[in-house]
């Protein structure tokens, strides 16, 4: 291949090109706002303390929207903010029509989303449909009156030896899925905790009382909710192992009352089942709009840990592929707030990654549930933030919408001291200089949960203002990444397709739209690497987007030098002749 100008300039700061998108959607041919958008995923109780009682709360988030613009996303998922124990991290809601009041109030509530309007951001929030707390009113009113409405919006037994049995969801932690209740003097089903008891989601006015539950939230402005645990919501429940008829009929019921109530609401679904079975959740586009990507998860995570790049091609190979104008649709994540859940992996991979990537020592193993660690990304990569921001690009160029989970943007650590799930759930790191790095000025004591620490000596915690503004940080790279990410419309629109390079340890992928291509290459290796690929691109035509590689376009192709965990996007027109 001969040399040519190709090495070129990059292709500007954060708001070049920036009209290129609104151009593009300008043909009325907008797919849905959610497969353009760039989603933060945060916990409110854990984000910002705007009063200073130690915990994070909506006025503490509405003070941080500048660096959620600045980042570049354009969607916030906030985690449960209901009235709750908090047994369950939130997601064992005693009060689904309210505020905790540790976090707030519905006036405040209200206040984000007129904040979020106002700067053009969209706003999901967690639904939790499949369990209720013991707290809640409606267990509460179940337990007490066997006569009531109530007591059917949940699933008994008096003979729980003969009862249906399986596995609980936490097998470490709950003996089963029947717990018994004094004051009902019977069991009642839980695939979750004790304290979670699941709803009788067969029962026609438990339904109505959920699908009321989704209206009065999209009354109050948000965009869409994330539904949780939308396969146990499913599965056999009860004494005689009973589902529904037509269980694909609560999805498609619950996004028909959501698009009534507003018809560009969004359902995303955290559908952790098999490869084979995720079509379902589609309802061939009745259902789920998007369904987080679990296999993807597993497999691009490991993948970029083990410099390798055989799990993203058994990624593509195991699930639905994204299509531009179909139903099939992925939300795509590096990490989430749950320890990373390794079981879609080949189980001589999972058992692999089970013993690479622990952490800890002392009694604190990273280790949980039988199915995954309980680390961050910065954990996994060993603080490499070379990695990190390596990953966070082939994450914003794979077809889906992406998903940046809070604090992974800086390189937060986990906490391995803290029990459970609450070791990847600590509050966010603002400023070191500052008293509980800027999350609160509360009294270490009085924090909803311990902001120092990393869990093992000798880890360097990260704080974004150190970062922020700061050329090369990976707060920089990713907001980058981000930027590039809004600026390619042929990511939601075009068609994907895997571009097979030597070595083995470099990925490249390219999407076609509308006379356009766009190239992305990502170096999976700590060393550098050389590749060479088509390109069907005028070398005069073509546009570096993101990443510093060097290229070199001709007669059809392109040479690309990549530095250890280096990455390029490049596109152009494609050439006609």
């Amino acid at each position: 291949m001969d040399a040519d100008a190709g090495s070129g300039e990059p292709g500007g700061g954060r708001d070049a090109g920036a009209g290129v998108a609104a151009e593009v959607f300008a043909d009325g041919g907008h797919p849905e706002w959610y497969r353009d958008a760039v989603v933060y995923s945060l916990d409110v109780k854990t984000f910002r303390d705007g009063d200073g009682d130690g915990w994070g709360d909506f006025r503490g988030l509405i003070d941080r929207l500048d660096y959620l613009e600045e980042l570049g996303v354009d969607c916030l998922w906030i985690r449960p903010f209901y009235p709750s124990p908090l047994r369950d991290n939130g997601y064992d809601v005693a009060d689904y029509r309210d505020v905790d009041d540790r976090l707030g109030s519905l006036d405040d509530f209200d206040a984000l989303v007129d904040e979020l309007d106002a700067r053009g951001m969209r706003l999901i929030v967690d639904l939790v449909l499949n369990h209720t707390s013991t707290d809640h009113e409606w267990f509460r009113r179940a337990r007490e009156d066997p006569e009531s409405k109530y007591h059917d919006y949940y699933l008994w037994t008096s003979h729980v030896d003969r009862a249906y049995n399986t596995s609980n969801i936490f097998p470490e932690f709950e003996d089963g899925v029947w717990s018994y209740d004094e004051v009902a003097d019977k069991h009642y089903f839980h695939q979750f905790y004790h304290h979670q008891p699941d709803l009788n989601v067969a029962n026609p006015d438990v339904q109505e009382e959920l699908f009321s539950v989704a209206e009065f939230w999209l009354e109050r402005g948000v965009d869409g909710f994330r539904i949780d645990a939308a396969h146990p919501m499913i599965l056999p429940k009860g004494h005689d192992a009973h589902r529904m008829d037509d269980p694909q009929w609560i999805f498609r019921e619950l996004k028909r009352r959501c698009r009534a109530a507003n018809d560009e609401a969004v359902l995303l679904a955290e559908a952790d089942d098999e490869p084979d079975r995720l079509d379902f959740y589609f309802a061939d586009g009745d259902g789920f709009d998007a369904l987080f990507n679990f296999v993807g998860n597993s497999h691009v995570t490991y993948g970029v840990g083990v410099g390798n790049t055989w799990p993203l091609y058994r990624m593509f190979e195991q699930i639905p592929d994204a299509e531009p104008d179909g139903h099939v649709w992925w939300a795509n994540f590096l990490r989430n707030h749950d320890e990373w859940n390794l079981l879609k992996l080949p189980h001589e991979a999972l058992e692999h990654a089970r013993e690479e990537f622990r952490q800890g020592g002392d009694g604190r193993d990273s280790w949980i549930f039988g199915r995954g660690h309980r680390l961050r990304l910065a954990d996994l990569y060993d603080g490499d933030h070379d990695r990190i921001a390596m990953a966070h690009s082939l994450l914003l160029s794979l077809p889906g919408t992406p998903i940046v989970n809070s604090g992974d943007e800086i390189g937060m650590h986990a906490d391995l001291d803290l029990p459970e799930r609450q070791a990847v759930r600590t509050p966010m790191r603002w400023d070191d200089s500052e008293p509980n790095a800027g999350f609160s000025t509360a009294d270490p004591r009085d924090l909803v949960i311990p902001v120092d620490g990393t869990g093992w000596p000798g880890v360097f915690q990260a704080d974004a203002a150190s970062q922020r503004g700061e050329p090369g940080s990976l707060f920089e790279r990713v907001a980058d990444a981000v930027d590039a990410r809004k600026r390619c419309p042929e990511i939601a629109r075009g068609d994907c397709s895997i571009v097979h390079v030597d070595p083995d340890d470099v990925w490249a992928h390219r999407f076609d739209h509308d006379g356009r291509v766009l190239f992305a290459v990502h170096n999976l290796a700590s060393e550098s690497r050389e590749v060479v690929a088509g390109f069907d691109v005028d070398p005069a035509d073509a546009e570096r987007v993101l990443g510093d590689a060097d290229y070199r376009v001709a007669d059809g192709g392109v040479a690309v030098s990549l530095d250890g965990c280096g990455y390029l996007w490049l596109r152009g027109e494609r050439r006609t002749r």
